[in-house]
């Protein structure tokens, strides 16, 4: 089952993805493309090419968990453009992409973080 929480890291892949692809495809995409490990229990986000769906894949210790959700009106928001293939994105950006949030207007406080 898929959770959304701060101790998995959430990598959005910043390119056109087919979506006729399930679980294999796209795993084959995140080590080909992304070069990351696919069955590190991270979450790897794809967004189609119209904006309108939503992919979410991560290995759940004994089998792949594909999320898919599409829309049927609007768009999903894209986050902050980056120049690399895949870029990291926090737990509640996706879920404010997930709820239909434009992440530019957003505004957070300073907070302390542990690096």
């Amino acid at each position: 089952m898929l959770h959304l929480n701060t101790t998995c890291r959430y990598f959005y892949y910043n390119g056109t993805a087919d979506f006729r692809k399930g679980a294999y495809g796209l795993s084959g995409l995140v080590r080909n493309e992304m070069q990351q490990d696919v069955l590190s229990g991270d979450v790897f986000i794809f967004i189609g090419r119209r904006g309108n769906k939503i992919k979410l894949l991560q290995w759940d210790s004994d089998g792949f968990a594909l999320y898919e959700k599409g829309l049927e009106q609007g768009t999903f928001e894209r986050p902050p453009a980056s120049h690399n293939r895949h870029f990291c994105i926090t737990s509640q950006q996706l879920q404010f992409i997930l709820q239909g949030v434009i992440l530019k207007t957003v505004r957070q406080k300073i907070r302390f973080t542990c690096q």
